[in-house]
């Protein structure tokens, strides 16, 4: 009688574990169709990184003159 409480129990815990698989391939495949990674970076990481990268202070490339060095043009360096 022991051997098959061992056997139910080794197949329970198998049949547990392709029970928890199948429901991971499954929400990993819900995420996939609707792409709800792209809708969660669109509408929670986009705005934060917008708000990040739009107030760096940035130097004005036209401010800056160009001298001729060589024949080429070269940016001056301050």
């Amino acid at each position: 009688m022991r051997k098959k409480t061992k056997k139910k129990s080794v197949l329970g815990t198998i049949l547990k574990v392709l029970g928890i698989l199948t429901g991971v391939y499954g929400l990993l495949f819900v995420v996939y169709f609707f792409d709800l990674d792209g809708k969660a970076l669109y509408k929670f990481v986009e705005p934060a990184m917008k708000k990040h990268f739009d107030a760096m202070e940035r130097r004005n490339p036209l401010d800056r003159p160009y001298d001729m060095i060589d024949g080429e043009y070269m940016a001056r360096k301050d």
